[in-house]
């Protein structure tokens, strides 16, 4: 960072300082294990004749398409709103790009940042910059340990629950049953533990190994399901905690040979609905998010927030929707 722009962040985090410490403190907040969220970077900014103006959302893959949807998402909202201009960029899951990229957002006056944090403890100082300078801050799909304006996500919970409540159903109460695991952050443990409260109510349906982490990948999900064809000779479901490394699974059972079972992700990929359409394979339901309804509610509530009206709750769930075989062609996807 040169000396310019840490003069301008220097003076600006002056400005905030004392307008908190002369202003009165909004102590309404909301908490959750991982994530506070807050309206303290509104108190001096938020009035009814401010308006939300610029937009800059930071994210881990703009290759994605899930971070893809993410951008369209909030494109879309904001032409709703007005002539706002939105700059989305991707850090490439790397820690010191996203926060010299949040950074810059502050630095620019930006009114709104939005975020899906790569890291979700080491974002919490450029957070804390951000937010003293005025800036609103909204994470989305991934929880911070910071303090945020608000918090939204999908119901990770949810997906687990109804993905594996599917598996219940279709092999009728019995049989056994694979996790495969992911990076353990929040996201991925509450489908795991959504999961396993649905598969608990049926004594007869055996987890025969739910901590192999596939590490969200294709490439893992091919690597971790190819060994667990090997060690087991017979599964009946495959619950996979993200599509990509169900994909993997699928690939695993095709070169394995094995169609005994049937695989259940998670996000509503385009990769998911693809292989769901191959009837050879073996890829059979999807918990389905909507990445463009999370970035269009962030910016719903952002440019609320910005002009002083609070929202009810600051952490947000956004319901997801099971995806099927038989009801693939009423789903419009990403």
């Amino acid at each position: 960072m040169n000396m310019n722009r840490i003069a301008l962040i220097v003076g600006i985090l002056g400005f905030a300082v004392v307008g908190c410490t002369n202003g009165g403190q909004n102590h309404n907040t909301a908490t959750n294990t991982t994530n506070t969220a807050t309206n303290i970077s509104a108190e001096s900014l938020s009035t009814p004749n401010r308006k939300l103006q610029t937009i800059g959302v930071a994210l881990g893959d703009l290759g994605n398409p899930f971070y893809n949807a993410v951008q369209k998402g909030a494109e879309t909202e904001a032409k709703k709103i007005g002539n706002i201009r939105v700059n989305a960029v991707s850090s490439a899951f790397d820690l010191n790009q996203q926060t010299n990229q949040i950074e810059n957002f502050t630095a620019a006056n930006t009114d709104l940042i939005i975020l899906s944090a790569v890291d979700k403890k080491g974002v919490k100082p450029v957070i804390d910059q951000a937010r003293l300078a005025g800036r609103v801050v909204i994470a989305l799909d991934s929880a911070v340990d910071a303090d945020v304006d608000a918090m939204i996500s999908s119901n990770n919970t949810q997906a687990g629950e109804i993905a594996c409540q599917y598996i219940a159903d279709r092999i009728k109460g019995q049989g056994s049953v694979v996790i495969l695991n992911g990076t353990p952050m929040d996201s991925i443990n509450q489908r795991v533990g959504g999961c396993e409260k649905s598969l608990s109510k049926y004594p007869n349906i055996k987890l025969i190994s739910k901590d192999q982490n596939a590490e969200g990948t294709r490439d893992g999900g091919l690597r971790v399901m190819s060994d667990l064809l090997t060690t087991f000779p017979k599964i009946d479901a495959v619950f996979a905690t993200n599509d990509q490394s169900g994909v993997g699974a699928d690939l695993a059972a095709r070169q394995a040979r094995r169609k005994e079972f049937f695989i259940v992700g998670v996000d509503g990929s385009p990769d998911a609905t693809k292989a769901m359409e191959d009837k050879d394979g073996v890829f059979a339901a999807t918990a389905a998010q909507n990445p463009a309804g999370m970035a269009e509610k962030a910016v719903q509530i952002g440019n609320d927030i910005i002009q002083g009206k609070k929202p009810e709750s600051p952490n947000i769930l956004i319901p997801v929707n099971l995806v099927t075989r038989e009801n693939l062609s009423s789903y419009k996807g990403w």
